[in-house]
């Protein structure tokens, strides 16, 4: 009789002792190292719609079709935009949709912006508008070059750049080249055109002047005579 009494104790025992090893205390204590910690995953946590880096523009600088601008609006992600003017000089806003802004300045462009979101749409909204990148403004060498061609102006030469560094740029002169005899033929405003003679030999012996090849502008660098 004693043997089964103490067969029914040690069962109890090791009853007690599994339920002790599945207690709620045990549980909980084994918790921390199983649950994800978010501060482990930094990387997680990203910008919405980051804007792209803007490049330095010349005071007063004035937006010209192909420019590459973005437009943030602080406090709302969602209109957040970058891209580039078109040819006619708009440019597609959240919202606002086409918005010509070429002929303005980054300040007027935001001023513009802000003024048409506040009209319709939000309390106060604060705009920035940022240049990212120029547009493509090119010329062209022709004639006594030793590289004609379609070049690009340099980043930041809003108004364009010396005669003799157009010439630099295209390679120099060839040896049968005339620097006194350059003809450079620009588009006017209305549409039409013009030619201009240019002595770019005086010019390089003659300190503070200087002839501006700007966009658009086809050079041609005459051929000796003799």
């Amino acid at each position: 009789m004693w043997e089964i009494k103490l067969s029914l104790a040690l069962g109890l025992m090791g009853i007690g002792t599994l339920l002790c090893a599945q207690s709620p205390e045990s549980s909980v204590a084994a918790a921390p190292s199983e649950r994800p910690s978010l501060l482990s995953t930094p990387s997680s946590i990203v910008a919405i719609n980051p804007l792209p880096a803007g490049v330095s523009a010349p005071a007063g600088y004035i937006l010209s079709a192909n420019d590459q601008i973005a437009v943030e609006v602080f406090g709302e992600d969602d209109l957040r935009t970058n891209g580039r003017l078109n040819a006619e000089g708009n440019f597609s806003v959240p919202l606002l949709g086409s918005i010509h802004l070429a002929g303005m300045t980054l300040t007027q462009a935001a001023a513009k912006l802000t003024e048409l979101y506040g009209r319709d749409y939000l309390v106060n909204p604060r705009v920035n508008v940022m240049l990212v990148g120029y547009a493509h403004r090119r010329f062209t060498m022709l004639g006594q070059v030793n590289r004609p061609g379609s070049y690009e102006l340099p980043e930041g030469a809003q108004d364009g750049i010396d005669i003799l560094e157009a010439v630099a740029m295209a390679g120099g002169y060839t040896r049968i080249a005339a620097p006194e005899r350059i003809s450079v033929r620009r588009r006017k405003p209305n549409g039409g055109e013009e030619v201009m003679r240019v002595d770019a030999k005086r010019l390089a012996r003659t300190a503070g002047q200087n002839f501006v090849v700007r966009a658009g502008d086809t050079v041609t660098v005459g051929e000796s005579l003799f």
